[in-house]
């Protein structure tokens, strides 16, 4: 009897825990980011394999949480000698840095969006950021700028060649 309790106990937990927890629509999430190159044109570019655990409940935020990473190596700016250089050691290194991580501290709402605070994680550099962000159904659009010089990355290229503020775009859609 003891063991049936235990078992549906077990039962009865990882169900409630599974309400929570969303998977992420890997094919339909991406970050976008943009910056400057030569002060007069704009790099665009993107990656995708968004992947980890997202737990977002808007009645209790508290209990939410953020635990997303992405391939470095999946740097697209529809240039392929470009991308190709992106992902050496000048820039993101993703021989010895292959994931991009954010793991949220805390969600809070404000207005009608919320911000997530927490720790991110890029070319083996970890800086606290925050992340404003709306949801919309099943899908989550946050922004921010990074400096990418605070993480090391392309840390001997000039800002005139490639400035130093990037600004990204997450787009992370929920199954």
């Amino acid at each position: 009897m003891k063991n049936k309790s235990l078992v549906i106990l077990a039962l009865l937990f990882l169900s409630v825990a599974n309400v929570f927890a969303q998977e992420i629509n890997t094919s339909a999430s991406r970050i976008d980011f943009s910056i400057s190159n030569f002060k007069v044109n704009t790099v665009e570019g993107f990656f995708n394999g968004m992947s980890g655990t997202i737990q977002f409940d808007e009645s209790n935020l508290s209990s939410s949480s953020f635990d997303v990473c992405i391939a470095a190596s999946t740097v697209n700016t529809d240039n392929e000698k470009r991308d190709k250089h992106l992902k050496n050691e000048d820039f993101f290194e993703v021989e010895k840095y292959p994931t991009i991580c954010f793991v949220s501290d805390e969600i809070i709402k404000k207005g009608d969006q919320y911000i997530t605070k927490g720790s991110l994680t890029l070319h083996g550099v970890t800086q606290e950021v925050s992340i404003p962000f709306t949801k919309n159904e099943s899908t989550l659009v946050g922004d921010l700028k990074i400096n990418r010089l605070d993480y090391d990355l392309g840390k001997g290229t000039g800002t005139f060649t490639v400035g130093d503020e990037v600004e990204i775009k997450i787009t992370c859609v929920l199954n």
